[in-house]
C-alpha cells in the first residue's frame, strides 16, 4: 500500500492530536496515554521539520494546551504560559546543556547552575496580586488566555497543614505580582474522593490530574471547596526587572510570601548533577504523596534566560524530563479467571505486551465482576494501562472509540477452571468463589487457615511449610495432613544447601518434625466450633461457626442440613444459608469431612457456660477492639451464655466501648447502661 503524501499524514496528525488536546484540556477526559501523545506530537514535529511548508499558525507544534472553556470568562496572560519540550534520555539532557552552553557562548567546562523540580501532574494555573491581594485566578487554556476560575482558587488549601493559595500576601510583597503554579490531587485525597463517588452512585476519576482538572473547573465553586485540592508554586512574575536575579531567589521569596513551594526543588551545578538528581527522585517518586511523571530542568539565572530566549512554544531554558511511562495504551487479546488461595475467581485480562515504567506487562488484574462491568473491559478493547505505585499493572480506562464491533463480553465460568468445583457468588457479594474444598489452586492458604491458631491451632504450618507441601504432592485437601509421613515433615523443616565435595549430608531436622506430628495428635480432640471455622466454608467466620455448633451439635447434622434447616438457626440469613448449603452440597467438601472423621479428628458439641458475668446478659459491642475482631469477641461472648444485640435499649445488660465508639457509647450513657473497656472486657472474659 503506497504511503500517503506528507500533507496528508500531517493533516492526519494534527486532527488527531486537536482531539486529544480538546478531551484533555477542556473535557479532562483523555483519550491518548501520555506516551501515545508524545509519539503523536514528535511525528508531527518529524514530518514539520522535513517539510517547513506544512508548518501552519495553528499547528499543535505551535501553540500550547487546548482552547479556555466557553463556559468561564476569558483571561488574557500578561506573558504566555508555555509548556516545556519533553526528553527522555541521557543524551537529551547532554544535548540540552550543549545548547545552553552554546547559546551563552560558555566554554564546555563551566558548569550552568540549574534549578529541577518533581514534574507536577495537575493543572497549571497563575494567580495574579494586586496591592498584596488575590485579584484573578485562572486556568493556562492556551497559553495566551486562560479561563476565569478566581471563586474556585480561592478555596484550594496546599500539601501542608495550613498553606493553601494566599488571599493577601504577606508584608513585602510587590505592587504586583504573578503566580504560576500547580493545582493538583494528592493520592490519598484521590483514592479517597473516587470512593465517595462510587458510594454516592457516581462515576470515579481516572487519575488525580483529572479529577484536580475536573474540580477546579467548576462552575459552582462550593463543588471545588469540597475537594481537597493543593497548590504548589514554582514561578513568579512582576512587570518591573531586576527584583531577582535568580530562579532560586524566586522560590525562596514565594515561600516566605505564604506559597507552598516543593520541598524537593534542588540547585544543582552542571548535568551531572541533575542527573543524580533525576536518578534519586525515579526511586523516591512513588513515595511522594502526589503523582509526578519526571523532573522539570530550568536554568536558574535569569539573565541568561532572557537570553536563551524562547520558541513559539517551547522556552530554550528549560526542559521536562519524563521517566518511562506509567500509562500506555494496548489491547485486551484475552480476560481469564484466576483462582486465588481463598478460592476467589479474580478476572485478569492478558494485553499485547506493553512497556510501563520500564517493565514489560501483559497481564492486569481486574479485580472482580462489579469492577470487570463497571469500567466495561471486553476481550479486544483497546485500554489504558499503568503501573500504581505498588508497582501493579491495571486498566486505567477503556478506548470506546477504538471499539469495532468485534469485541465480547466477558462471562464468569460455572465450574472452577482448576478443580471443576461449582462456583457461586453470593448475592451483595462482589466476588465469585469455588467451592471446592480441595482445588489446588487455593490450598496453600486453605491449609494455614486450617492450622491457624482460632482454628484447628496447629503450630508450625506457615506459607513455606504449606507451599512445601503442595509443591511436593503430599497433600491433596487439609485431610491430608494427618497422612503426612514423619520424613515428610523431616524434609518441609530442613533448609538444603549445596555441599563441599566430601562434605556429609547434615541430618534431617528431627524436633521440628515431631512438634507438628504432636500438634496434629493434639487438635484431634478439638470443638465443633473450631472444625466448622477450620474448613473456611463462605461466610462462616469465627462467630458463625459458633452459632452453629451450638444449634447443630455434631458435624454429621450440620453436613445434612437443608437450606430451610440452616434458615433457622439465629443470625444466619438467607445469603449465607445458600453459601453453606452449596458448600455442604459439594462431593469433593463431604469427602474432606469425612476423612477428617476417619483420621480420628473428634470435634466436641460446643458447651454454653451457664454461668458468669456474661451468661443470660445482653451487650453490645462499639468502637474498635485492639485485641480481636468484632465476630471474635461476639463468640467469646456467646459461649460463655450472652447474647450479642447490635443496637442500645433500656433492655441491653453491658456495652463494651472500644476506641471511636460512636452513638452507641452516647446512649448507653444516657441511659444509665453499664459501659466497660477493653481492659474491663478482658478481665471479664478471663473471669
Amino acid at each position: 500500500m503506497p504511503a500517503r503524501p506528507p500533507a496528508e499524514r500531517a493533516r492526519a496528525l494534527r486532527d488527531r492530536i486537536r482531539e486529544a488536546d480538546h478531551a484533555y484540556y477542556v473535557l479532562d477526559r483523555p483519550v491518548l496515554s501520555d506516551a501515545e501523545y508524545d509519539r503523536l506530537m514528535k511525528d508531527l514535529q518529524g514530518l514539520e521539520a522535513e517539510h517547513p511548508e506544512l508548518v501552519t499558525p495553528d499547528s499543535p507544534t505551535q501553540r500550547v494546551g487546548g482552547a479556555p472553556s466557553e463556559r468561564f470568562a476569558r483571561i488574557r496572560h500578561r506573558e504566555p504560559m508555555l509548556s516545556l519540550g519533553n526528553i527522555g534520555t541521557d543524551e537529551e539532557l547532554d544535548e540540552l546543556d550543549a545548547r545552553v552552553h552554546k547559546n551563552l557562548g560558555l566554554p564546555p567546562e563551566e558548569p550552568v547552575r540549574y534549578v529541577v523540580e518533581p514534574k507536577l501532574d495537575g493543572l497549571a494555573v497563575e494567580l495574579v496580586y494586586e496591592d498584596g491581594a488575590l485579584a484573578v485566578g485562572s486556568t493556562r487554556g492556551d497559553g495566551t488566555t486562560g479561563e476565569d476560575v478566581t471563586p474556585n482558587l480561592r478555596t484550594i488549601g496546599g500539601l501542608g497543614a495550613n498553606r493553601g493559595i494566599p488571599h493577601r500576601l504577606a508584608a513585602g510583597a510587590p505592587r504586583r505580582l504573578e503566580v504560576r503554579g500547580e493545582v493538583l490531587l494528592q493520592k490519598a485525597h484521590f483514592e479517597a474522593m473516587n470512593r465517595q463517588l462510587l458510594r454516592a452512585g457516581g462515576e470515579p476519576f481516572a487519575n488525580p490530574r483529572n479529577a484536580a482538572a475536573g474540580s477546579l473547573r467548576q462552575l459552582d465553586w462550593r463543588i471545588t471547596a469540597r475537594r481537597p485540592l493543593s497548590f504548589i508554586a514554582y514561578e513568579a512574575l512582576v512587570p518591573e526587572d531586576g527584583r531577582w536575579k535568580t530562579h532560586w531567589q524566586k522560590l525562596q521569596e514565594l515561600a516566605a510570601l505564604g506559597f507552598e513551594t516543593n520541598p524537593e526543588n534542588r540547585l544543582c551545578l552542571g548535568i551531572a548533577e541533575v542527573k543524580a538528581y533525576r536518578d534519586r527522585m525515579a526511586e523516591v517518586r512513588f513515595g511522594l504523596p502526589y503523582d509526578t511523571d519526571g523532573i522539570v530542568v530550568k536554568v536558574d539565572d535569569l539573565d541568561w534566560r532572557r537570553r536563551l530566549g524562547a520558541a513559539s512554544k517551547f522556552p530554550r531554558w528549560a526542559a521536562a524530563y519524563k521517566y518511562p511511562p506509567q500509562e500506555e495504551a494496548t489491547q485486551v487479546v484475552d480476560i481469564f479467571a484466576s483462582v486465588g488461595r481463598t478460592g476467589v475467581l479474580t478476572p485478569v485480562a492478558v494485553v499485547n505486551p506493553v512497556q510501563l515504567s520500564g517493565a514489560t506487562v501483559t497481564n492486569a488484574t481486574l479485580h472482580n465482576e462489579d469492577e470487570l462491568r463497571r469500567k466495561d473491559v471486553r476481550i479486544g478493547d483497546w485500554v489504558l494501562m499503568r503501573r500504581a505505585g505498588e508497582v501493579i499493572p491495571e486498566v486505567v480506562k477503556v478506548l470506546p472509540e477504538r471499539r469495532t464491533g468485534a469485541e465480547r463480553e466477558f462471562r464468569f465460568p460455572e465450574a472452577c477452571p482448576v478443580c471443576g468445583a461449582k462456583v457461586v457468588r453470593e448475592e451483595g457479594e462482589k466476588v465469585w468463589r469455588c467451592t471446592g474444598a480441595a482445588c489446588p489452586a487455593q490450598l496453600v492458604g486453605r491449609l494455614m487457615h486450617f492450622a491457624s491458631r482460632r482454628a484447628m491451632d496447629v503450630e508450625g504450618i506457615g506459607e513455606r511449610t504449606a507451599a512445601f507441601l503442595v509443591e511436593q504432592r503430599l497433600v491433596h485437601d487439609v485431610a491430608d495432613l494427618y497422612d503426612v509421613p514423619f520424613e515428610a515433615w523431616q524434609r518441609a523443616f530442613s533448609r538444603p544447601r549445596k555441599l563441599e565435595p566430601g562434605e556429609k549430608a547434615p541430618e534431617l531436622p528431627e524436633k521440628s518434625a515431631q512438634n507438628i506430628v504432636d500438634a496434629l495428635a493434639r487438635s484431634k480432640d478439638t470443638t465443633l466450633r473450631r472444625l466448622l471455622h477450620a474448613l473456611g466454608i463462605p461466610q462462616v467466620g469465627e462467630a458463625t461457626a459458633a452459632t452453629l455448633a451450638r444449634h447443630f451439635g455434631a458435624v454429621e447434622r450440620f453436613m445434612d442440613a437443608s437450606e430451610e434447616e440452616l434458615l433457622a438457626v439465629r443470625d444466619v440469613g438467607p445469603e449465607t444459608a445458600r453459601e453453606i448449603r452449596a458448600w455442604t452440597g459439594e462431593p469433593q467438601n463431604r469427602r474432606v469431612v469425612e476423612r477428617l472423621l476417619a483420621a480420628g479428628v473428634h470435634p466436641a458439641p460446643e458447651q454454653v457456660e451457664a454461668r458468669g458475668p456474661f451468661a443470660g446478659k445482653t451487650v453490645v459491642l462499639t468502637g474498635t477492639l485492639a485485641s480481636m475482631s468484632r465476630d471474635d469477641a461476639k463468640a467469646e461472648i456467646e459461649r460463655r451464655g450472652g447474647k450479642v444485640s447490635g443496637s442500645v435499649s433500656r433492655k441491653t445488660d453491658l456495652v463494651v466501648a472500644g476506641e471511636d465508639a460512636g452513638s452507641k457509647l452516647k446512649k448507653a450513657t444516657e441511659l444509665g447502661v453499664r459501659v466497660v473497656g477493653e481492659e474491663e472486657f478482658a478481665r471479664l472474659l478471663r473471669g
